[in-house]
C-alpha cells in the first residue's frame, strides 16, 4: 500500500507543473491584450508607444519562461499569483471572496446528491427491473443527457414567466440572511445535484447488483437473516467502495463545473471570476483562479485514491 501511495504523490507533483505550464501557454495563446484594455477603461489610449509602455512596466515584453517564473514564484511566496492587472487587486483578496461562494455551491450540492442518490441505487438494485428501477433509470438518463447551462436556462425562464419569480440579484452570506441566501443557491444547486447524483444512482444500482449475486450475501439469506440486515450490513459496505471513489472525484469536477452556472445565476465565485477575468484578458487573474480549480481536483483525487488505497487492500502497484 504505502508504494503505491508514494507513486501517486510522487506523480501528483509533476502532473501539477505540467497543468501549470498548459494553462500559462493557453493564457498567452489568447487573443487581445490586456494593456490595451486597461488604457480603454481610462480612456487614455491614444498611440501604439503608450500601449508599448503599459506592457513594459507590466512585465508582459518579457520572455514567456521569465513571466513563467515569476508566477509560478508568486504562487509559492503567499502571494497566491500576484495581482490582477485590470485593477490592482490582489490574488489573496480575489480568493478570500470567491473561493468561499463555489465552495457553498459544490457542498451543497455534494449533500443533495448522497442523500438522494445512493437510496434511489439501493432501491433500483432491490427492485430490479420493476417500475422503482425503471423510474430512476429514466430520472438518471435525463440527468445525463441534458446540459447544465441549457437547464439553468429553462429554470430562470420557467420561473419568470410562469411563476413570476426570479432568484435575488445580490448574493448574501447565509449568515447575514439565510433565506435569501437559499433562494439565490437552491436553483443552481439542484441543476448540479441532478447530473452528479444521476452518476452516484446508477453506480450505486450496478454495484449493489453485483454484490447481491456473491455467494455470501446467499449464504447471509440462508440463515434467515432479514432483508434489511442482509443489504445494510452485508451488500452496501462492499457496495459503497466505487461509489465513494466516483463522489470524491465528483466532488473535484463540481469545482470546476460551476463555471457554467455562476455567472448564468449571478454567483460571484470563482468561475465568474475566471469569466470575468476573460473577457478583460486579464492573465494573472484567469491562470491563477483556473490553477486553483486544478489543485483543488488534483488534490482530492490523490486523497480519493489513497483512501481507496486504505479501504481496499487489493489496490497495489505490481
Amino acid at each position: 500500500m504505502w508504494r503505491y501511495i508514494v507513486r501517486r504523490v510522487l506523480l501528483y507533483i509533476p502532473t501539477l507543473v505540467l497543468a501549470s505550464m498548459v494553462i500559462f501557454i493557453i493564457m498567452r495563446a489568447l487573443p487581445g491584450d490586456i494593456a490595451q484594455v486597461i488604457l480603454s477603461d481610462r480612456g487614455s489610449i491614444s498611440s501604439m508607444e503608450q500601449v508599448e509602455a503599459l506592457r513594459i512596466q507590466m512585465g508582459l515584453n518579457d520572455h514567456l519562461t521569465v513571466q513563467y517564473a515569476r508566477w509560478m514564484w508568486s504562487m509559492v511566496n503567499g502571494q497566491f499569483g500576484g495581482e490582477s492587472l485590470l485593477d490592482g487587486e490582489s490574488l489573496r483578496s480575489i480568493y478570500l471572496r470567491r473561493l468561499p461562494v463555489t465552495l457553498q455551491l459544490t457542498i451543497y450540492t455534494i449533500i443533495i446528491s448522497w442523500v438522494v442518490s445512493i437510496p434511489a441505487g439501493i432501491i433500483a438494485a432491490i427492485y430490479q427491473n420493476r417500475w422503482p428501477d425503471y423510474l430512476v433509470r429514466i430520472i438518471t438518463v435525463m440527468g445525463f443527457g441534458l446540459p447544465h447551462f441549457w437547464l439553468a436556462v429553462i429554470a430562470l425562464l420557467v420561473l419568470l414567466l410562469i411563476a413570476n419569480w426570479t432568484p435575488p440579484l445580490v448574493y448574501v452570506n447565509v449568515w447575514e440572511n439565510p433565506v435569501i441566501h437559499f433562494q439565490k443557491m437552491i436553483w443552481p444547486t439542484l441543476i448540479l445535484a441532478w447530473g452528479f447524483s444521476s452518476s452516484l444512482a446508477r453506480v450505486t444500482r450496478s454495484s449493489m447488483l453485483e454484490v447481491l449475486r456473491q455467494d455470501y450475501v446467499r449464504t447471509a439469506r440462508s440463515k434467515g437473516l432479514s432483508e434489511w440486515v442482509v443489504i445494510n450490513r452485508h451488500a452496501l459496505r462492499n457496495a459503497i467502495i466505487p461509489v465513494i471513489t466516483l463522489a470524491g472525484v465528483q466532488l473535484a469536477v463540481l469545482m470546476g463545473g460551476t463555471v457554467v452556472l455562476e455567472p448564468i445565476f449571478s454567483l460571484p465565485g470563482i468561475g465568474l471570476g475566471v469569466v470575468s477575468a476573460a473577457q478583460s484578458r486579464d492573465f494573472p487573474v484567469i491562470q491563477s483562479l483556473t490553477m486553483l480549480l486544478v489543485f483543488v481536483m488534483l488534490t482530492v483525487n490523490l486523497v480519493v485514491d489513497m483512501f481507496y488505497a486504505v479501504i481496499d487492500a487489493r489496490i497495489r502497484y505490481s
